[in-house]
């Protein structure tokens, strides 16, 4: 049985969706490299829910999301990569919510509240890569800079 021919097949995600940079993510800079794992959405999948997973190691980029709201709540996630020490996000993030700067140093998730202003978002340090995935209660990622 070819991939064409299996009844399912269209619901494995294989590969990011090209083309997708919101206008409220800042220009690349100097020391993180992102490697964009996956996307889903409702144009990738009919039904489908926005989900999005990357990697960020030491490389050529910055990765800095200028401050934005959400009309759906969005759930964040941050995670290293030392399986002996799964709690050690193996960087430093810098989040702000609102006015309140967070400095994550540590694997976790964050909810965001939709209407709630977060960003910027700026990955400040990468020792190891840190996995991150971003889903939301949306058909499609988008959002309001603030």
């Amino acid at each position: 049985m070819t991939p064409a021919e299996r009844k399912y097949e269209k619901y494995i995600i294989r590969q990011p969706k090209a083309g997708r940079v919101p206008d409220f993510f800042g220009p690349p800079a100097k020391h993180v490299k992102a490697t964009n794992m996956g996307f889903l959405d409702d144009e990738v999948v009919k039904g489908g829910f926005y989900v999005e997973t990357v990697w960020f190691a030491k490389g050529s980029e910055e990765i800095a999301v200028h401050p934005h709201t959400h009309d759906y709540d969005e759930v964040l996630a941050f995670y290293g990569s030392n399986p002996d020490k799964p709690d050690d996000l193996g960087g430093e993030i810098e989040e702000w919510i609102d006015d309140e700067k967070y400095v994550l140093t540590k694997s976790c998730f964050l909810f965001v509240p939709k209407g709630l202003k977060h960003g910027p978002l700026i990955i400040r340090r990468v020792d190891r890569p840190i996995f991150h995935f971003a889903t939301g209660n949306s058909g499609s990622y988008h959002g309001q800079k603030v």
